[in-house]
């Protein structure tokens, strides 16, 4: 290759198709090498949604937010939860480096609030993340209503994250990064199936819990996601801290 274009591609300016994006927006590190390594900018992108798509609940998906949400909570940073599936469970949380009175629970009275919510969250700038799962929102097939989701986001530096069932990987969507989760072999298996800069190929394997942690083959999804959640109850607040 001739010198001088070989110096000229050096320039980090410069992206290469087969190379992950240079993001020019900041990012956090997720907390693991192996997926880092295939996120544009080497983290979760600020300021954009990121789609965790699944098929089932307890397979490690909150698990694989955690280093995450702990590194902004050690900032001063909150977290937001919106309409989780299950309450988060404090002392499990605790333990992996998470603070309480900096993660802030909000119970829609109504499933079709969830997205609203996600965006005033974000718009608020009082964050460092929003975690939503709005896949009972009445405004899913709504692409507006995304579209504003992904303006409140890069209004902000926030970090959104939204648990979607694997289905929603079939429509259209704004969000930047979208990364599809599955759980085989006591692994989380990752497949990232949007991102910007050259398409990713390979999935990414990761093993999210000490051993001790790790749940045998044949134990249930529910017992998996314990670790992290608890049931929700039967009339839980609409807005509340929980913090034990």
């Amino acid at each position: 290759m001739n010198p001088a274009l070989q110096t000229l591609l050096q320039n980090p300016s410069i992206w290469l198709g087969g190379q992950v994006e240079h993001a020019a927006a900041p990012t956090v590190a997720s907390g693991f090498e192996l997926l880092d390594a295939q996120l544009p900018g080497g983290g979760w992108p600020q300021g954009a949604l990121t789609e965790l798509l699944h098929l089932s609940e307890g397979i490690g998906e909150v698990a694989l937010l955690l280093p995450t949400l702990a590194r902004l909570n050690r900032e001063g940073r909150g977290v937001v939860w919106i309409a989780p599936p299950h309450l988060p469970y404090a002392p499990a949380l605790r333990a992996a480096g998470l603070q309480a009175e900096q993660n802030l629970i909000v119970t829609p009275a109504h499933p079709a609030d969830a997205l609203w919510a996600a965006e005033h969250a974000l718009r608020s700038g009082a964050c460092g993340a929003v975690i939503a799962w709005p896949e009972k929102s009445g405004d899913q097939s709504d692409l507006r209503a995304w579209r504003r989701l992904q303006l409140a986001a890069e209004a902000s530096e926030a970090i959104g994250f939204l648990f979607r069932p694997l289905s929603a990987g079939n429509e259209a969507s704004p969000a930047p990064l979208r990364l599809q989760l599955e759980a085989h072999r006591g692994q989380l298996e990752i497949r990232i199936l949007k991102r910007r800069g050259a398409p990713a190929a390979a999935t990414i394997s990761l093993a999210l819990h000490p051993p001790h942690w790790r749940a045998a083959e044949q134990e249930s999804a529910p017992r998996q996601l314990a670790l992290v959640m608890a049931p929700v109850r039967k009339d839980p607040p609409r807005l509340s801290l929980h913090a034990h």
